[in-house]
C-alpha cells in the first residue's frame, strides 16, 4: 500500500477535507520547477497517467468533487416541525388531557375528544409545514454545479474525455478556448494562454498564462497555475493536475463558507420571543382559570380539563402552519420573477434589508464587453446596441472601417451565433476581442472573408510587459502587421497616423490629440484599446520590426455595460430606504464609472475604498467610515474583506444582503442576513451559500424580491391580527361565564380546535397571498428591532377582537337569560345550553369572515380594493360557514360538538353582529386617513 511519502511531489489528496494543508503549500514545488522537471515531480509523462495508474490515484484521493453539505434525514426534518413551541405546548396539553381521561371515573368522551384533537391540530400543521421546506429545498437542489462534468485529458498517450470527478494529481489535462477548469493545475505548454480568474479574484481581466517556472508566492498570484472553477478564454496547452476537490483553491473558499455561520432573520427572532410570551401568557391564564374555579365546587379533574381548554383557546396552533405556507407563496412569487429562495424565513428578511452589497461583473453589469465609441482622426463615432448580439450601427462605418478590419483581425477570439431559440449569441475566447469582433460586423465586415483574403502567417501574443498584440497576414501586395494595445504603449511606437484615408506624419499636435482623446475615454469609465497597423518586409519579421514605425488607425472604447433594468431598479431602492454598496475586485476606476451609470453614485465625491485600504484600518475605523452617509465603494477586495465590511454592518445593526457569483463571494454570501448569489453565471459554491439564487443574474430582480419579501411581512401581520383578535373572541366568554357564576363554558375546546382549523387556517392562508399594496416601496426598511406585535398592532387585535367578544358573549347570556333556567340547572345536555354555544361558535366564525375582509388593508377602504377582488379568501370564508352549518345541523357532528340546530332569526341575528368588526374598522380606516391628509397639509 502507498504511503504518504510515496505519493507525487505537490499532489493533494481531494478527500482530505481536515487536512489543514492548503493547495498552495502542497503545489508550490511544482509551481516552482521547469515544465520539463513537473512530470517527475508528480510521478507522470508527457503521455499522462497510465489508466490502471489514474485508477489508483482515484481509489488514494478520492473524487475529484467538493463535499456536500450533508443532508438531514426526512424523519429529522419531520421530527423538527414538532419542536416549535406552539406544538410543544399542544403535545404537553394533549398528553396531560389524555392522562386526565384515564383518571376520570366515570370517563368523559368529551376529553378524549379534545385529547385527541389536539393531537390532530398538531399533526395536521406539522404536515403543512414539513411539506412546504421540503418541496422548497427540492426545488434549490435542481440547480445545475458551474464545476464542469467532463473534461480532456492524456490517459497513456491517449486523448480522452473523463468525468470531471475523476481527475487525479498527475492527470495531464488538454486545454483549449472555451474550456472550463476543472481541477488546480501547473501549466506545462502555454500557447497564448489566457483564463478568467473572476469567480477566485473578482477581477473581470482576463489574465494570461505561462509554462515557465515563478517564485513561491502566494497561489493565485503564480502565473503558471490554473485553478478550479475558472475558464480558459484564449489560446491552448496543457497542464498536470496538482489538487483536487476540497484542497484546490476553489474548496479552500468553500470550507471558508462553511465555517461562516447562518445567521438568523429578524423574522425568526420576532416569532422565537412571540412564541415565548404567547405560550406563558396561555400557562399563565390558564393556571388562573383553574385556581378561580376550584372554590366553585368542581373536581380538580374537570377544573383542571377546563383549564387546559382556556389554554387551547390563546394558543394559535394556525400560526406556524399558516407561517410555513404564507412564506413558501412568497417564494412561488419571487421564482415567478427570476428569484429561487432557498430558506422559506429568508422571505422575509428581504423585506427589512436595510443595505444592500452588490458585485458588479454579471449583477449591474451584462458580463458582455461591447464597444460604444471609436475614435479616428479627431472624430468620435457613436455606436449603438448592446451585448454579442451583432445588432447595432457605427455612426460612420466608412470613416471606421480600416480601423475594425485590422482591430477585428487581431483577434483569436470567435463570435459563436446562437444554436436554439432560447440560446444567445456567445464569444469563445477574451471578451475584450469578442466586442472588438462585433463591432466590425456591425459596421458590416465580413471579417471571415478578410482572414481568408488576408490570411494570419505569423503572431506575437500580448503579454503583460508590452501590452500588445501582433499579428502578421498575407497580402496582394506583400506582408501586414495588424497591432492593438494599451494606448500609451503603442502610441509611443507609432511615428504616422491615417487622416482621411491619407497616411501623414504623427506630429506633436495630433499625439497631444489622440491621448487627450484616450484620456477623455478612459474617464467615462472605457476599457480602451488602441489599433495601428505597417507594411513588414516577409512573413516572419522581429517582433521588434513588426511593432514600430506604426501608423495609429484610431481608438476603440468599450465598457461592460449596465443592465437596462437596473438603473429603475437602484432607483427603487434607493427610494425604499436601502443603502446600496458596490463590493468588486475590480479597479476603482472601472468601479465607479459603472456606479455612476446605474445610479449607485451620484455625488461627485464618493468614498472609494480599497482592499488595500481596509487592511490597514481598525475595527473602530471601519465602523466610523460605514456610519457615514456617503456613497461608498469597495473596490479591490477578498473574501475576507468582504466578510469583514459585512459583520461590521452588522455591528451597526443593519440587515445585510450581499450578491455574488463567484467562489470568491461565498463566505460573505452565507454570513450576510441574505446571501444573493446568481444562478446562470454563478458558481456551485456561491449558490450552496446563498439563501437567495437570482436566476436572471439581475439586480433588478432582488429590487422585486425585496417589494415582495415587505409585502410578506405585512401579510403576516394581517393574518396575525385576524388570528389573535378571534382568540379574545374565544377567551372573553369563558372568562365572563366564570366570573358570572355560570358553571359551564360558553364554548369548548374541541368547538374551538374547529373553529382554529376550519374558520381559521384557510382564510389567514389567503390573506398570506395578498399582493404588495402600492405604496410598500415608498417606505423605510423595517427596524430588525420592531416588535412584530408593535403597538399598533397590539391595538388593532383589541379593537377587533373586543367588538368580536362582546357580540358573542352577550349572544350568550341573552339566550341563556332569556330561557328562564338557573345557572345551577344547566348541564351539558340542555337543549338552551347547546343552542347557546353553538350561536357562539356561529358568532366567532360569521365575526371572523367579516374581520377577514376589515384586516386586507390598513388604511385603505376595502371598497376601493374591492370586496371581490381576492377569491380565495372569500371561498376560505365560505368553507368555514359552511363547516359551522353543518356542526349546527348534522347529527354526527352535534354529538362531537354538543351543538343544536339554529333557526334562520338566528342566523340573521349572527350575521348582523358579524358585520360590525368590519364597519367599525371602515370607520377607524377613514379617521387614519383623515388624520394623514391633515398631517401632509399642515404647514412644516
Amino acid at each position: 500500500m502507498r504511503t504518504g511519502a510515496d505519493r507525487p511531489a505537490g499532489a493533494v489528496k481531494g478527500a482530505a477535507v481536515d487536512d489543514t494543508s492548503s493547495a498552495l503549500v502542497a503545489a508550490a514545488p511544482a509551481r516552482q520547477l521547469a515544465a520539463a522537471d513537473v512530470y517527475a515531480a508528480l510521478d507522470t509523462s508527457r503521455r499522462g497517467l497510465a489508466p490502471a495508474q489514474a485508477a489508483k490515484r482515484l481509489q488514494e484521493y478520492g473524487p475529484n468533487e467538493l463535499p456536500r453539505t450533508r443532508r438531514r434525514a426526512v424523519w429529522r426534518d419531520v421530527a423538527t416541525q414538532f419542536t416549535d413551541l406552539f406544538a410543544v405546548v399542544l403535545l404537553v396539553a394533549c398528553a396531560i388531557t389524555f392522562l386526565a381521561y384515564g383518571l376520570q371515573q366515570p370517563r368523559d368522551a368529551g376529553t378524549l375528544q379534545l385529547a385527541v384533537a389536539i393531537l390532530a391540530v398538531v399533526v395536521l400543521n406539522a404536515a403543512i409545514g414539513f411539506a412546504q421546506e421540503y418541496s422548497a429545498e427540492r426545488t434549490a437542489q435542481a440547480l445545475a454545479a458551474m464545476v464542469p462534468h467532463a473534461c480532456r485529458v492524456l490517459r497513456g498517450g491517449e486523448r480522452l474525455e473523463v468525468p470531471a470527478r475523476d481527475l487525479v494529481p498527475g492527470d495531464v489535462v488538454v486545454l483549449e478556448a472555451g474550456d472550463a477548469v476543472s481541477a488546480d493545475c501547473r501549466v506545462v505548454e502555454a500557447h497564448e494562454l489566457t483564463v478568467d480568474n473572476a469567480p477566485l479574484t473578482g477581477e473581470s481581466n482576463p489574465v494570461g498564462r505561462t509554462a515557465e517556472p515563478v517564485p513561491a508566492g502566494p497561489a493565485l498570484e503564480a502565473r503558471n497555475g490554473i485553478f478550479m472553477g475558472t475558464d480558459v478564454v484564449a489560446g491552448s496547452g496543457r497542464a498536470v493536475v496538482v489538487a483536487t476537490g476540497a484542497s484546490t483553491e476553489f474548496g479552500r473558499i468553500y470550507r471558508l463558507a462553511a465555517a461562516a455561520p447562518r445567521q438568523k432573520t429578524p423574522l425568526q427572532h420576532q416569532v422565537a420571543v412571540m412564541a415565548r410570551r404567547v405560550a406563558g401568557a396561555a400557562l399563565a391564564i390558564g393556571a388562573l382559570m383553574f385556581v378561580v374555579r376550584l372554590p366553585t365546587g368542581e373536581s380538580v379533574l374537570p377544573s383542571f380539563v377546563f383549564a387546559l381548554g382556556v389554554m387551547v383557546a390563546l394558543v394559535p396552533e394556525g400560526l406556524p402552519a399558516t407561517l410555513s405556507v404564507s412564506l413558501a407563496i412568497g417564494v412561488r412569487r419571487m421564482a415567478r420573477r427570476q428569484a429561487l429562495i432557498k430558506q422559506l424565513l429568508a422571505v422575509e428578511a428581504l423585506g427589512s434589508t436595510t443595505v444592500v452589497c452588490t458585485d458588479k461583473t454579471g449583477t449591474l453589469t451584462q458580463a458582455e464587453m461591447t464597444v460604444t465609441r471609436v475614435w479616428a482622426d479627431g472624430v468620435v463615432d457613436e455606436v449603438s446596441g448592446v451585448g454579442y448580439a451583432p445588432q447595432g450601427e457605427v455612426a460612420d462605418a466608412a470613416a471606421v472601417r480600416e480601423l475594425l478590419r485590422v482591430a477585428g483581425l487581431c483577434c483569436d477570439a470567435r463570435l459563436v451565433a446562437p444554436a436554439g431559440p432560447r440560446e444567445h449569441w456567445r464569444v469563445l475566447g477574451d471578451t475584450t476581442e469578442g466586442a472588438l469582433l462585433v463591432v466590425a460586423a456591425k459596421a458590416g465586415l465580413d471579417l471571415g472573408a478578410e482572414a481568408a483574403a488576408t490570411p494570419r502567417v505569423t503572431e506575437f501574443p500580448f503579454d503583460s510587459d508590452r501590452k500588445l498584440m501582433t499579428t502578421v497576414h498575407r497580402t496582394t501586395t506583400g506582408h501586414q502587421a495588424c497591432v492593438k494595445g494599451a494606448p500609451m504603449e503603442l502610441m509611443a511606437r507609432c511615428t504616422d497616423m491615417e487622416r482621411e484615408g491619407r497616411q501623414e506624419p504623427l506630429t506633436g499636435r495630433h499625439r497631444a490629440q489622440a491621448v487627450a482623446a484616450s484620456d477623455e475615454l478612459a474617464a467615462q469609465g472605457l476599457r480602451v484599446l488602441a489599433v495601428a497597423r505597417r507594411e513588414v518586409g516577409g512573413p516572419r519579421p522581429a517582433q521588434q520590426e513588426a511593432e514600430s514605425g506604426l501608423t495609429l488607425l484610431g481608438l476603440v472604447g468599450m465598457l461592460d455595460p449596465p443592465r437596462a433594468e437596473v438603473t429603475e431598479a437602484v432607483a427603487a431602492c434607493r427610494g425604499a430606504g436601502i443603502r446600496i454598496v458596490m463590493v468588486t475586485g475590480d479597479h476603482p476606476l472601472t468601479g465607479e464609472a459603472v456606479a455612476r451609470r446605474v445610479g449607485i453614485v451620484r455625488r461627485s465625491d464618493p468614498v472609494v475604498v480599497t482592499g488595500a485600504r481596509l487592511d490597514a484600518m481598525s475595527d473602530e475605523e471601519l465602523d466610523a467610515l460605514l456610519a457615514e452617509p456617503s456613497e461608498l465603494l469597495l473596490c479591490r477586495v477578498s473574501p475576507e474583506h468582504k466578510m469583514r465590511v459585512v459583520t461590521a454592518f452588522q455591528r451597526r445593526g443593519e440587515v445585510v444582503a450581499v450578491t455574488g457569483d463567484g467562489a470568491n463571494d461565498a463566505p460573505a454570501l452565507k454570513h450576510a442576513d441574505i446571501g444573493v448569489a446568481m444562478g446562470a453565471g454563478g458558481t456551485d459554491v456561491a449558490r450552496e451559500a446563498a439563501a437567495m439564487v437570482l436566476l436572471d443574474d439581475s439586480f433588478a430582480s432582488i429590487a422585486t424580491a425585496v417589494r415582495l419579501g415587505r409585502a410578506v411581512y405585512q401579510n403576516i401581520r394581517k393574518f396575525l391580527v385576524y388570528l389573535f383578535s378571534h382568540n379574545i373572541g374565544e377567551l372573553v366568554p369563558i372568562l365572563a361565564a366564570t366570573f358570572a357564576g355560570f358553571p359551564l363554558v360558553p364554548i369548548t375546546a374541541v368547538q374551538i380546535l374547529a373553529i382554529d382549523l376550519g374558520s381559521d387556517v384557510l382564510p389567514a392562508l389567503a390573506l398570506g397571498a395578498e399582493p404588495p399594496e402600492p405604496d410598500v416601496m415608498d417606505r423605510p426598511p423595517r427596524s430588525p428591532r420592531e416588535r412584530l406585535f408593535s403597538a399598533a398592532v397590539t391595538g388593532r387585535i383589541l379593537f377587533l377582537g373586543g367588538i368580536q367578544a362582546a357580540c358573542v358573549t352577550g349572544v350568550f347570556f341573552w339566550h341563556v337569560v332569556a330561557s328562564g333556567i338557573p345557572f345551577d340547572d344547566f348541564t351539558r345536555d340542555t337543549p338552551v345550553y347547546r343552542e347557546a354555544i353553538t350561536m357562539v361558535q356561529a358568532g366567532i366564525v360569521l365575526s371572523q369572515f367579516f374581520n377577514a375582509l376589515a384586516v386586507r388593508t390598513e388604511r385603505q377602504s376595502i371598497l376601493k380594493v374591492g370586496l371581490l377582488s381576492n377569491p380565495a379568501l372569500l371561498a376560505a370564508g365560505g368553507f368555514g360557514v359552511a363547516l359551522m352549518a353543518a356542526i349546527s345541523y348534522l347529527p354526527p357532528f352535534q354529538a362531537v360538538f354538543h351543538t343544536a340546530a339554529l333557526d334562520a332569526a338566528d342566523w340573521a341575528v349572527l350575521t348582523a353582529l358579524g358585520t360590525l368588526p368590519l364597519l367599525a374598522d371602515e370607520i377607524r380606516k377613514a379617521w387614519l386617513r383623515r388624520r394623514d391628509a391633515r398631517r401632509k397639509g399642515a404647514p412644516r
